[in-house]
């Protein structure tokens, strides 16, 4: 079982960055692949970025490809989100997910362990 932290959210302008990041409790963080989700109010919760157990992989959702990157320290036991150029539209409360996987997932369904997540609030 794993338990995740994030931290790193708050209120930026448009254009600025950000880093999140999630900090995983236990000894096998390797053995996880990682993500991260968002909710906007009023919406369906949405992938973000994925990255699998070693680090090799990672994929990202159409609205963030090019601005998003997500990392992963083993030695920390925590991944990152580097978020730049933020717009308005990326305001929501964003989620760390973890799946006991290789390889990495993007839909919400596949991750069984959830973090309490962040607000990140984009003001134009």
């Amino acid at each position: 079982q794993v338990q995740l932290v994030e931290s790193g959210g708050g209120l930026v302008q448009t254009g600025d960055s950000l880093r999140l990041s999630c900090a995983a409790s236990g000894r096998t963080f390797g053995s996880y692949s990682m993500g991260w989700f968002r909710r906007a109010p009023g919406k369906e919760r949405e992938f973000v970025a994925g990255i699998n157990r070693s680090g090799g992989s990672t994929a990202y959702g159409n609205s963030v490809k090019g601005r998003f990157t997500i990392s992963r320290d083993g030695a920390k036991s925590t991944v990152y989100l580097q978020m730049n150029s933020l717009k308005p539209e990326d305001t929501a409360v964003y989620y760390c997910a973890a799946v006991l996987s290789f390889s990495l997932r993007t839909r919400e369904n596949e991750y069984n362990y959830w973090g309490q997540g962040t607000q990140v609030t984009v003001s134009s």
